[in-house]
């Protein structure tokens, strides 16, 4: 019953990076209000591996902690040798993200990749347990909708109860098909769809992130005007004949969208690792010297808050739409974009966008609170205990995974249990599942233990980190020595 108390009562936890989790609530409080930053990254990727550094790219030294990264390549390598190999393991873009951002307290909560194109979402793990109902989609625009070279992917999520969505697009390329890529958009837009009632389409979602390698150019313009502003770093000059802009002036769907000012260099055309436009000449089937590709701002990043349901009329009743937009406010504010001239891998720059997302919180309590109980070691077998904190359709598929603290995602386990399956008691308030000492570490190590909801797709509870200690069995086959102190631990390899 002590025990029971402390859950009960207990309002924080340890993340392992030292950050308090809360874990629970009195619904007398209310809703708290939040303030979280994003982190959106588009970048044409040229088919080239990854760098052996992305910090500048994820900004690792900002003074201002990242909450969410959004990251969106295209032209990921997809020979069919390579993307047989990717759909068995990670891709190099994907493993790369993970180990850089996974030692810094960042989790990967949903990937897509569709050929070419891949989308990816990373969240501080204390936010971890309020990010909900994963689904993720794809559309293919490219040879009438038969090759996935160009179109879209998505991932969408409830994020402490809001609903947002993250679409990566390749549209068409050259000059003259700034309508198709519009129509593309819209196609898009019209043909993906998910498996929830409230949002079944993207611009249901209450914020929609759109970006990629949208392909717009500059029109009418030429090469030396064109890069005689880019020189002096007159941007303002070309905004006007950019082909976006141009063109959210003609669809008031695309007026909904809402873009930072161009204040930085056209992200194509360079040469590879230079800072320089397209300095050698293209050269034709026919062997004739053609035209150099023009700069141009064809890496975007663009948002779009729902709008507001209007007020009713004159003895018209308030809908439930409009006392949501009255009682949980969504307000996104873009603080950076740029980008980043540092990488030269590819013919494309890529591009940062960095977001304020101010919201209402509708939740605050996860809907599982699990932890390690007793003492863990390798020589006995072990309980896992958890609790229902909210209800929600719990599935026989529900499993507890073992983690090493700084996991990567939810598939980085090291063991597992079947919440229904490996059941071994339960009450009203506290249920306990069993894990065989087979499946414990022999090593020892800190650890932590996440509940994941097949049904959500997601992880809806973590543990506080814990100890599991060094067993007999790891001493006698001299993997640490006998006079362990369990705080400089020799290991071996």
């Amino acid at each position: 019953m002590a025990l029971l108390a402390f859950c009960v009562s207990a309002e924080y936890v340890l993340t392992e990076t030292g950050e308090r989790m809360q874990v629970g609530r009195s619904s007398s409080q209310g809703p708290s209000k939040g303030t979280f930053r994003l982190h959106v990254v588009t970048w044409n990727v040229g088919t080239a591996e990854p760098p052996s550094d992305v910090a500048s790219l994820l900004q690792l030294d900002s003074q201002n902690a990242i909450d969410l990264y959004v990251i969106g390549l295209q032209e990921v390598n997809s020979t069919p040798l390579r993307f047989v190999a990717d759909m068995a393991f990670e891709d190099s873009w994907s493993q790369l993200l993970m180990i850089t951002l996974a030692p810094v307290g960042y989790v990967k909560v949903s990937s897509i990749r569709m050929q070419g194109l891949l989308l990816l979402v990373f969240s501080r793990q204390a936010h971890v347990p309020f990010i909900r109902d994963i689904q993720t989609t794809y559309t293919r625009t490219g040879l009438f909708g038969y090759w996935g070279n160009k179109g879209g992917v998505s991932v969408r999520l409830s994020f402490y109860g809001h609903m947002l969505c993250f679409l990566n697009c390749h549209l068409a390329a050259h000059m003259q098909y700034a309508t198709q890529r519009v129509d593309e958009f819209e196609y898009i837009l019209d043909s993906q769809d998910f498996d929830m009632h409230n949002t079944p389409h993207v611009l249901d979602h209450r914020v929609v992130f759109w970006f990629g390698d949208l392909n717009f150019r500059i029109a009418d313009h030429g090469m030396h005007f064109i890069r005689s502003a880019i020189n002096s770093s007159r941007y303002n000059l070309l905004w006007d004949r950019d082909q976006l802009t141009m063109m959210k002036k003609k669809e008031a769907f695309l007026q909904e969208f809402e873009e930072g000012p161009l204040s930085f260099r056209p992200t194509y055309k360079f040469d590879r690792f230079s800072d320089t436009y397209d300095t050698r000449a293209q050269r034709t089937w026919l062997g004739f010297n053609g035209k150099k590709r023009k700069p141009a701002w064809t890496d975007r990043i663009l948002w779009r808050v729902k709008p507001k349901v209007p007020p009713p009329e004159e003895g018209e009743e308030q809908t439930a739409l409009q006392d949501e937009d009255d009682e949980f406010p969504v307000k996104v504010s873009q603080d950076t974009y740029s980008c980043d001239m540092v990488y030269g891998i590819s013919d494309h720059k890529p591009v940062i966008g960095t977001f304020k997302l101010e919201l209402k919180k509708k939740l605050d309590t996860p809907l599982v609170r699990v932890y390690a109980e007793g003492e863990w070691s390798a020589d006995r077998d072990a309980m896992v205990t958890y609790s229902i904190l909210e209800p929600f359709a719990s599935s026989t598929w529900d499993w507890i995974g073992l983690y090493k603290v700084g996991f990567k995602s939810a598939t980085d386990y090291v063991t597992y249990t079947w919440v229904k399956d490996d059941e071994v008691s339960a009450n009203d308030e506290l249920i306990q599942v069993y894990v065989s000492k087979e499946e414990i570490p022999l090593l020892g190590g800190e650890y932590l233990l996440c509940y994941y909801s097949s049904n959500m797709q997601s992880i809806v509870g973590i543990s506080p980190p814990f100890q599991i200690q060094e067993s007999k069995a790891a001493i006698e086959q001299g993997l640490v020595p006998e006079n362990i102190n369990g705080l400089d631990k020799l290991t071996a390899n």
